[in-house]
C-alpha cells in the first residue's frame, strides 16, 4: 500500500514508498527502507492504489550493456588515447556500476549521469591519462549515442509480434534513455521506460525491482526481468521476477549464488523468444 506524507491525490509531489509490497500493492511486515520521490516525472504513469495488474507477460530489459554496447565509446577513445582505449572503457564501466552500489548502500543518490562523470574521473587518475575537459565532454555526449548490439532490432521485432509486453528498465534518467534507445532506432518497441532514477536508488536494491512490477501493473511470477549483467538477475530474482541472463561473451560468468540462478541463459538476444516458450 502506498504510504504517503501528503494526500494521496497529490502523488507526484513529497511522496514516501514502503518497500516491498506484495501483488495488490499492500503493505507487508518487512523492515526495508523507505524511498522518497521528488517530483516524479511529467509523463510518468499513475501510480494509485488498486490499479489493474496486467497478466500477459512483461519483459522488462536492462539497457546498458544489454540491448546497448558501452564498448561503442571505444572508437570515440581510440582517437584520444590509441592503443589504451579497451582498459579505458573497461576501467570505466566497472567503476560506473561500482559508484551505484555504493551510493545505493549509502543512500547517497546522485543520478546515473554523475556516476558516469565520476567513474570517468577516476579512471583518467587510475590509468594516468590526461584528458582535457573537452575531451570528457565528448566521450560523456559518445555515451549518450551508443550502438545497438546486432542482435537486437531482430530479437525486439519477434518478441511484440509474439505480443510480449516491453519495458526499458534502466539505471538511467528516463530522458537519457528515451533518446538512447530513439537515436538506436529501437524506441518503438517499449511500452515504457521505467528508471530507477523515480525512486532515487540503484540496481539490485530490491525495491527498484518491486518499482518496476508496479509501474508495468505487473505481477511478478509473470514478469522477466533480462539483463547481460548477472548482479541485475540476482537482484530481480531476490525480488521475485523471473530471470534470463543474456551472456554477451564466453568468458562471461554468472555469480555462484544457486538460490538466485537465473531461470534460463541464452547467448544470443534472438534466442529469447524460443527460451521464454519453453519457459
Amino acid at each position: 500500500m502506498l504510504n504517503s506524507k501528503e494526500s494521496n491525490h497529490s502523488l507526484f509531489k513529497k511522496t514516501t514508498f514502503n518497500y516491498p509490497y506484495n501483488l495488490y500493492y499492500q503493505e507487508v511486515p518487512v523492515n526495508i527502507k523507505q524511498h522518497t520521490i521528488d517530483s516524479a516525472p511529467a509523463d510518468a504513469h499513475e501510480q494509485l492504489e488498486g490499479a489493474p495488474l496486467i497478466m500477459n507477460n512483461i519483459l522488462a530489459f536492462d539497457v546498458y550493456g544489454t540491448l546497448i554496447d558501452t564498448n561503442g565509446v571505444v572508437i570515440a577513445l581510440r582517437k584520444m588515447i590509441g592503443a589504451q582505449a579497451t582498459v579505458f572503457s573497461n576501467e570505466w564501466r566497472i567503476k560506473q556500476l561500482e559508484y551505484t552500489f555504493r551510493r545505493g548502500l549509502m543512500q547517497r543518490y546522485q543520478d546515473f549521469s554523475i556516476c558516469t562523470l565520476d567513474a570517468l574521473n577516476f579512471t583518467c587518475m587510475a590509468l594516468k591519462v590526461d584528458l582535457s575537459e573537452r575531451d570528457k565532454q565528448m566521450l560523456l555526449e559518445a555515451y549518450r549515442v551508443l550502438p545497438v548490439f546486432p542482435d537486437v532490432h531482430e530479437a525486439l521485432q519477434d518478441l511484440k509480434s509474439a505480443n510480449y509486453q516491453l519495458y526499458a528498465f534502466s539505471n538511467g534518467k528516463a530522458d537519457d534513455v528515451n533518446s538512447l534507445l530513439d537515436h538506436a532506432g529501437i524506441r518503438d518497441y517499449f511500452v515504457d521506460i521505467v528508471s530507477t532514477d523515480e525512486i532515487q536508488t540503484f540496481k539490485p536494491d530490491p525495491a527498484v525491482y518491486h518499482h518496476v512490477l508496479k509501474r508495468c501493473h505487473s505481477a511478478a511470477e509473470t514478469s522477466w526481468l533480462i539483463s547481460g549483467n548477472p548482479f541485475d538477475v540476482i537482484g530481480a530474482k531476490s525480488a521475485g521476477l523471473k530471470g534470463v541472463w543474456l551472456q554477451r561473451t564466453a568468458a562471461a560468468v554468472f555469480d555462484p549464488w544457486e538460490e538466485f540462478s537465473a531461470d534460463t541463459r541464452i547467448t544470443a538476444l534472438t534466442e529469447l523468444n524460443g527460451a521464454l516458450s519453453q519457459a
